[in-house]
């Protein structure tokens, strides 16, 4: 007798969701560092908050995770506008006018699915726009080279560790709902928007430092 093959499961139609294209010139390479190392993963995860955990009728937990996202963004947000303020009253108290050209900006080009992704590009851009200043002071000879490497190294690793505790926030909802028996409706979501079956993970080494990294804040805002 011969084998009767799996039945096929028809092709779902694909979803056609809006979307903004916007390109930047980003100067910086703290900047540039950012979006090499965490863009593509943070927005895949604020795509499957924003998205695919609503799907499965995740409503009032994904408007709470939105709504703590959206604030851990606009706080660090706030947190770069002082300080590029400081630093541009520092450059304005020292008479200078000058802008530095860079070797080698990179274009970036951004694609604007949900509201976090859009405040996370201008985290970004912001970042370059205070990286900026902060080398101006520097060729100067305003603010000398230990404390721009190490200003550098901290607002770079700022936007990191926010990133890395978003994929964090998106795993755990992940985890939650499947736990409540919405494993296959994940599954078909996130294969539907292009997503791998399971979400991005944050290494143990990234975890450390972003204990560490959330400690050292804690310990600034005291």
């Amino acid at each position: 007798m011969a084998e009767l093959s799996p039945p096929v499961k028809p092709a779902r139609p694909e979803i056609s969701r809006p979307v903004f294209e916007r390109t930047f010139k980003i100067n910086s390479e703290q900047a540039i560092r950012v979006i090499r190392k965490s863009y593509d993963r943070l927005i895949k995860a604020l795509y499957a908050i924003d998205v695919i955990l609503r799907i499965v009728g995740q409503e009032q937990a994904i408007d709470e995770i939105e709504a703590i996202v959206s604030t851990m963004i606009a706080d660090c947000a706030e947190q770069l506008q002082q300080e590029k303020a400081r630093l541009e009253k520092l450059k304005a108290d020292n008479g200078i006018t000058e802008t530095p050209t860079y070797t080698h900006p990179t274009e970036f080009v951004a694609r604007i699915a949900s509201p976090q992704i859009a405040q996370f590009v201008e985290l970004i851009r912001l970042l370059d726009q205070l990286m900026i200043v902060m080398d101006t002071l520097w060729l100067c000879q305003v603010i000398d080279n230990k404390h721009c490497v190490e200003a550098r190294y901290h607002w770079q690793q700022r936007l990191q560790r926010l990133a890395n505790r978003i994929v964090t926030i998106e795993r755990q909802a992940h985890r939650a709902a499947y736990a409540q028996g919405h494993g296959e409706e994940l599954q078909i979501a996130r294969e539907e928007i292009g997503l791998q079956a399971e979400p991005e993970t944050v290494s143990e080494n990234e975890a450390e430092a972003d204990q560490l990294g959330m400690a050292n804040e804690v310990d600034d805002r005291d």
